[in-house]
């Protein structure tokens, strides 16, 4: 007999149900099945989530054709055969492509081919480990989870309280990294990734580009020598950047998007992008029905757990969270919470017994807290960090020393391009000996990070650090001259 055959009348029974079928589902529901469970995804818009079609790939891919062209003019040699300007439609087709043109059957026939299932809809809960799904018809159906549900929904954009700002019907992340045009003039309010990156590529389509960022820097996260040298990049590419720049009011008109200042100023473009911020998308879940409150995100331990709901069987994953706002995070999230639920109710009594000790989430404990994701911003420089800020190290009470080095004296980076611009910094534990934080300006800084990664979350000693020798002549020989800096 089948297991739909099993099933108890109008209600699918899976050992555990997946909401969200975006990167960060797909990594709980492979390691789940992989632990010989049963596993349904449920997902309302396309699989394969805000990464594939409305984040990561189309923004990079919109942003690797400029690169280009700059990496190119930075050579003698190569830099007479670039002429022109970028070309548009070029750049929109190659993101079209990565984009999958928002076409998601690829991703169906992994989950298809995983042993997965997938369930298209809106999902709410119904009670405990009951998922009531609503597709684009009204047909519903109902899902049940033997075993685990695990919430992988993910976060959406968030529109500060301005008046008349959600009737203009400004872009958001999704609209910019999808749009088929590029408009004459774009205003950008906010100052983090998306807005710098934004403004960066729609610079390089051709747009006339004013960012209006209310507190006084950009990339608030960041270094603040990393925020600075961003910003006179952007200034340098042409974009009209506007530090505490705080906005009123937004109205869209026969003649562009008027967006008023509190000072009296008034910016108008053809359109107009809010980048200030995101929110877990919890607010539809019925998460009422749990006792928890619909908006907020899913606090949970290090296993993954939501711990506010007895019995053990929610668990959350990614952007809902609130832990994490990456990709590559979220993803990490995912393995651990399809490695928990695989151990606690998967067929592996080694497994069981494993998780019965000490957790199976033991090994995910060096960056559980975060401090070992990377972030990269893809703005011309790029930025890439890992672990603490110097003032965050300090805030943390830890002894700390640090070190700076321009990369453009290091030689990989003389034949990687003339004039090239980059500093890296290293954020020391001087007591213990340990790399706690690290930031690298520069092209091609997203290259450097993983080292730094490895360093911080492994906690490799300075003194063995010594003998990773960099190949020369790289970038990555940067990393000697920081040694040497520190004393080494």
């Amino acid at each position: 007999m089948s297991e739909s055959e099993q099933q108890p009348p109008g209600v699918r029974e899976y050992d555990v149900v997946v909401l969200g079928g975006g990167s960060t589902g797909e990594n709980v529901a492979d390691r789940a099945r992989q632990g010989g469970l049963s596993v349904v995804v449920v997902e309302d818009e396309l699989v394969g989530g805000e990464c594939s079609y409305w984040a990561c790939m189309p923004s990079k891919a919109l942003l690797r054709p400029g690169a280009v062209l700059a990496a190119a003019r930075a050579v003698p040699g190569a830099a007479g055969a670039v002429t022109g300007r970028l070309d548009v439609a070029g750049a929109l087709a190659r993101r079209n492509s990565f984009a999958s043109h928002w076409d998601d059957h690829g991703q169906v026939e992994w989950l298809d081919g995983a042993g997965i299932a997938l369930v298209r809809g809106r999902a709410r809960f119904a009670g405990p480990r009951t998922v009531l799904v609503e597709d684009d018809m009204g047909v519903e159906t109902v899902l049940r989870a033997r075993h685990a549900v695990v919430v992988a929904t993910g976060s959406e954009p968030a529109l500060p309280d301005v008046d008349g700002l959600a009737g203009a019907a400004p872009w958001t992340s999704r609209e910019a990294t999808s749009a088929q045009e590029v408009p004459a003039s774009l205003t950008i309010l906010g100052g983090g990734v998306v807005a710098v990156e934004m403004a960066v590529a729609y610079t390089d389509l051709g747009a006339a580009v004013t960012v209006l960022v209310r507190g006084d820097r950009l990339l608030a996260r960041a270094e603040p020598f990393a925020a600075r040298e961003v910003a006179e990049a952007l200034v340098a590419l042409g974009v009209d950047l506007r530090t505490g720049s705080a906005v009123t009011s937004v109205e869209r008109a026969p003649d562009g998007v008027h967006v008023a200042l509190a000072d009296g100023g008034e910016v108008v473009s053809e359109q107009l992008l809010v980048a200030t911020g995101r929110a877990p998308r919890t607010a539809d879940l019925g998460l009422e029905v749990l006792g928890l409150r619909p908006g907020a995100r899913l606090e949970v331990d290090e296993a993954m757990t939501v711990a506010a709901v007895e019995g053990g069987w929610l668990f959350a994953a990614g952007d809902v969270t609130g832990r994490t706002a990456t990709t590559h995070q979220g993803k990490y999230d995912g393995r651990v919470a399809g490695d928990v639920v695989a151990a606690r109710f998967g067929t592996s009594e080694a497994d069981r017994q494993a998780e019965a000790s000490a957790g199976p989430w033991t090994r995910y404990r060096a960056s559980a807290d975060g401090v070992g994701a990377p972030q990269v911003v893809f703005s011309r420089p790029e930025v890439a960090w890992v672990g603490l800020t110097e003032q965050a190290a300090r805030d943390a009470g830890l002894d700390v020393r640090v070190v700076q080095y321009d990369v453009s004296a290091v030689s990989g980076a003389s034949v990687a391009a003339d004039g090239y611009a980059g500093t890296a910094q290293l954020v020391l534990d001087h007591a213990h000996g340990l790399v706690v934080g690290a930031t690298f300006t520069g092209p091609d800084a997203a290259e450097l990070v993983h080292a730094a990664t490895v360093a911080v979350v492994g906690q490799v000693p300075l003194d063995r650090l010594w003998h990773a020798v960099p190949a020369y002549p790289t970038v990555s020989e940067v990393w000697l001259r920081l040694l040497e800096t520190a004393g080494l």
